[in-house]
């Protein structure tokens, strides 16, 4: 749920930096609707960071044990950074940091397979204009 949470952070952000801003003679209705479209893009993005966050954290408080950092010692950083990037999402229009949390997702879902004994395939996301991958395991 973290990857598909993070492929929205980026969407979002795709769609913020892709609105055209009305030019000072638009009338009300093209104000008002940039004004709705930048308000709705911006309330999904930060809504899915949370909800990237959460999944994570869970992860972190309930799934991963001692022996998984014993195997992953990399694991506690990168669900650091990854925490890290969802509060950057959430505060400002990136790219850079929103690809930067889809990455950290993708590395966390393949070390919790790897704890689970499961090889991974990275598969292109089929979102369009996203791109990026996400982690599945290999049946």
């Amino acid at each position: 749920m973290a990857q598909i949470a993070a492929l929205t952070v980026v969407r979002m952000v795709q769609l913020i930096q892709g609105l055209q801003k009305p030019d000072s003679g638009a009338s009300k209705e093209e104000w008002d609707t940039y004004a709705m479209q930048m308000s709705r893009y911006t309330t999904i993005k930060e809504e899915h960071a949370k909800l990237c966050e959460h999944e994570i954290i869970i992860l972190w408080t309930d799934y991963f044990k001692p022996e998984h950092l014993d195997k992953h010692p990399d694991l506690h950083e990168v669900v650091w950074k990854a925490t890290k990037l969802t509060s950057t999402v959430k505060q400002q229009i990136n790219m850079d940091a929103s690809q930067q949390l889809l990455a950290s997702t993708q590395q966390i879902a393949e070390i919790f397979w790897d704890t689970k004994g499961v090889a991974t395939h990275r598969q292109p996301s089929n979102q369009g204009q996203v791109g990026g991958e996400l982690v599945y395991p290999t049946t």
